[in-house]
């Protein structure tokens, strides 16, 4: 279990961090930590921003916070294991959710994917993006998830490497160990797609396609129909648990 201290506010921010620089904040994250957290000039956050590893910084600023200064570096920047979350995207809440739990669970890329059946045709990627950096500053993580943009499923399986494991969420896939189905003989040294599909389920010329990808593994995720969000987290946790960094213990 990471030593981290889970009270201390956690802000992320785009721009290089060093010891002795002044970043200014920007009229948001002066109002969170002015007008939400009640802080004050002198007070210390942790600050983060995706490539530098996690930094202590005092607050500036008379009225309002409106500036940090970078202290010193409290942790070094980590790597997030080569696991895509591709996903057919859901409606509003229920998307905000799947993102935050891909990050939680350690996705280092979210790829929606258009399918028949997918709910919905439009998909805010920027605020998807929100939701991977809250997400980040909540859980203490330093890497942030890349979000790509939504792309038709036959696409991706055209453009995506062959040499990924597939690991294709297949309701009609026969009922077994999913552990003992991730760990028979198979490796991830150059990556992992975890595919989730829409609540519908894949139209079956969409389900012949996936089977014939190379390295594709169809996984059923047990007896009960999932609803997406829910086998998501599933997902990402047999493969954490199985090939991806829940085997490797914290330092």
């Amino acid at each position: 279990m990471p030593e981290l201290d889970f009270r201390a506010p956690r802000l992320f921010v785009d721009a290089p961090l060093r010891e002795g620089d002044r970043i200014a904040l920007e009229r948001n994250q002066s109002n969170y930590l002015g007008n939400v957290l009640r802080l004050s000039a002198g007070e210390s956050i942790a600050v983060f921003n995706g490539r530098d590893g996690e930094w202590r910084a005092e607050i500036e600023g008379r009225k309002r916070p409106d500036g940090l200064t970078i202290v010193a570096r409290t942790r070094p920047q980590d790597r997030l294991p080569d696991i895509a979350y591709v996903f057919a995207p859901l409606k509003h809440a229920r998307l905000d959710y799947m993102v935050q739990k891909a990050v939680e669970m350690g996705a280092a890329k979210l790829q929606p994917v258009l399918t028949r059946h997918t709910q919905v045709s439009r998909v805010n990627v920027e605020r998807m993006r929100a939701n991977v950096i809250e997400a980040a500053e909540q859980c203490g993580i330093l890497s942030l998830a890349e979000v790509a943009e939504p792309i038709a499923l036959d696409r991706f399986l055209e453009k995506r490497e062959t040499r990924r494991l597939l690991v294709f969420c297949d309701e009609a896939a026969d009922i077994g160990n999913p552990i003992e189905a991730l760990q028979q003989g198979l490796t991830a040294a150059d990556g992992i797609d975890v595919l989730i599909g829409p609540e519908g389920g894949f139209a079956e010329e969409e389900r012949a396609l996936l089977l014939r990808q190379p390295r594709t593994l169809p996984l059923s995720l047990g007896p009960r129909i999932l609803r997406a969000d829910t086998a998501g987290v599933a997902a990402l946790a047999l493969v954490q648990a199985a090939l991806g960094d829940w085997r490797v213990a914290a330092p």
